[in-house]
């Protein structure tokens, strides 16, 4: 419902937004706005710059994290002769994935242009941008062009890139920034046009909740990009990480100050998924959740085990083999649990809160469930040492069956992780060629330059081994480690490339402590009083299967590596 005389408003996303799934932002904001008195338009532009350069080059810009590639491409457009890198050094500096220069100095103002030749743009008074990652350049070269052809054009930016600090040196050095939202928008921008256009925001109805994504599917299928077998539909049912409230790991910067956790009501999130599953004709979801609140594990995941849906989730790496069966019988079918390391040392200088064991069991029941796991291997913390590594190193070849890191790689620094509170850093270098010198970037930058901790080759037998860990993923015939068994005898058949092929067969005792530590890790103690069997018989046979690369070793805690033969159970 809108205000007779309300003053319309656009909000727009630009590249380099996600092509393949609809804004959750303008999603949210746009019923918001709307249901405040306002008329509302929507603009998923980045998906015209996705058509216009093709879909897989886009696609390597808006995966793309630290390097500012993206934000240079528009760099020239958003600020004219100030731009810092009008020659094009970063592309012989950085290496970027794609061609810049071409796109940059063609295609950018073509599609810039056609943009600002939309004729909404003469009803449009206030446009609200949306800019998370790589997209503020962008973003300010569209407000300059609109600014120049319509100067009582009000703008209003906000999202991740505007939390705090970031947002106020926003506001101060770029001239077509007139207002900045820092933190949710739900609220604030509705109550920040009132204010700007003298229109009451009370006169109409609350907003349902439910994101709005006409605007994505009428336009990409437009363009020719919509495929609605692949296209993701984000959905929320979590604000904040309750782990991050508690122990904030030290390397994250998500949720920047927003980190209080608030999950919504069971029953609210099943609906919404329903609602929005009918209304766009698709089963597959993706959370944008930092992490899976516990709760949901007794009451909206059971729930969906009776659904169809295709589902993403982030979740904390202590679920159980209970716990992934339950996900995936809910339809949850990738994950993305925050592993990061495959030592306890190194996950304890990162304040995870697990151990290497736990992530390791959770590869292992993932990979028995048939749930893809997104997740990538991390280095340089303060405090770690070479023996952290080379101890990766040599356990690597023992999980080969189980799914491979995304990447292997030090970490970035990032604003409000509690490692860039701790000290003061430099901006990440492909800044300095994508703003002007009028921007502190000490205040607006997002990524930061991090010391090394460690020599490089300390890393390098992990980064090697991670590398033939995802040649024999990909191969046409990944890797197994499986076993049978019944009570007192315990058959495992090793196929995996890193071990002469062989099958192993074991009888009580040795096959009853394998056991126990099949479904999760078990200390010594715990496995002997289980099973009344000498504390050092235990030991020794940890320590002898854990040789074999039968078993992971941990401290005093062991899980088996091999998979139950028989899928699914």
């Amino acid at each position: 419902m809108t205000v007779a005389g309300a003053p319309p408003v656009a909000l727009v996303s630009m590249p380099f937004a996600d092509c393949d799934r609809p804004s959750l932002q303008l999603g949210l904001l746009a019923p918001a706005v709307a249901s405040a008195g306002f008329p509302v338009r929507v603009m998923h532009a980045g998906l015209d710059f996705a058509a216009l350069i093709g879909v897989s080059a886009y696609r390597e810009l808006a995966t793309h994290r630290g390097r500012q590639f993206g934000d240079w491409l528009f760099s020239v457009a958003a600020f004219g002769p100030a731009a810092p890198d009008p020659d094009g050094a970063l592309v012989t500096d950085f290496c970027p994935p794609v061609d810049l220069l071409a796109l940059r100095d063609r295609m950018v103002p073509e599609f810039l242009d056609a943009l600002a030749a939309d004729p909404l743009w003469r009803e449009i008074r206030f446009v609200g941008f949306t800019s998370t990652f790589q997209q503020n350049t962008a973003s300010f070269a569209l407000a300059r062009r609109l600014k120049e052809r319509y100067p009582a054009l009000v703008t209003i930016f906000g999202g991740a890139n505007f939390e705090g600090a970031m947002g106020e040196e926003y506001a101060r050095a770029i001239d077509v920034v007139d207002h900045v939202i820092s933190g949710p928008g739900e609220e604030a921008l509705p109550a920040l046009l009132s204010k700007l256009s003298g229109f009451a925001a009370e006169s109409a109805g609350p907003p349902s909740g439910i994101p709005d994504f006409d605007e994505y599917f009428a336009r990409a299928e437009r363009l020719g990009l919509l495929d609605r077998d692949t296209v993701l539909l984000p959905f929320e049912s979590s604000r904040g990480c309750w782990w991050g409230a508690k122990h904030h790991c030290t390397f994250c910067g998500l949720n920047g100050e927003t980190m209080a956790y608030r999950s919504k009501p069971p029953a609210q999130v099943l609906a919404e998924l329903e609602t929005l599953s009918r209304r766009y004709r698709t089963f597959r979801f993706e959370a944008v959740d930092n992490i899976l609140d516990p709760r949901y594990l007794t009451t909206v995941i059971p729930a969906l085990t009776t659904s169809g849906y295709d589902l993403f989730y982030e979740v904390k790496a202590n679920l159980s083999r209970d716990d992934l069966r339950l996900l995936a019988r809910a339809g949850v079918r990738r994950l993305q649990p925050g592993l990061e390391s495959l030592s306890s040392r190194v996950l304890g200088l990162m304040d995870k809160g697990v151990r290497a064991a736990q992530n390791v069991c959770l590869l292992k029941w993932a990979r028995y469930y048939d749930i893809d796991v997104a997740w990538n291997l991390l280095w340089g913390f303060p405090g770690e040492t070479p023996d952290d590594y080379a101890a990766q190193a040599a356990a690597i070849p023992h999980l080969v069956h189980l799914q491979p890191p995304d990447s292997a790689d030090r970490i970035w620094l990032e604003r409000f992780s509690p490692l860039f509170n701790a000290g003061s850093y430099e901006p990440e270098p492909s800044y300095r060629y994508v703003y002007p010198p009028s921007v502190d970037l000490s205040r607006a930058a997002y990524f930061f330059e991090w010391p090394e901790q460690l020599d490089d080759a300390v890393y390098a037998g992990v980064r090697d081994e991670v590398e033939r860990w995802k040649a024999l993923w990909s191969s046409s015939e990944r890797p197994e480690l499986t076993y049978r068994a019944i009570p007192g005898l315990l058959q495992i058949r090793d196929r995996r490339p890193t071990f002469a092929a062989g099958t192993y067969t074991f009888p009580d005792p040795v096959a009853a402590i394998y056991l126990a530590c099949d479904d999760r890790p078990r200390s010594v103690a715990a496995v002997a009083g289980a099973l009344d069997i000498a504390y050092d018989m235990v030991e020794k046979v940890f320590e002898e299967l854990a040789a074999r690369g039968l078993m992971f070793l941990d401290g005093d805690r062991a899980i088996g590596l091999a998979l139950p033969a028989i899928p699914g159970r």
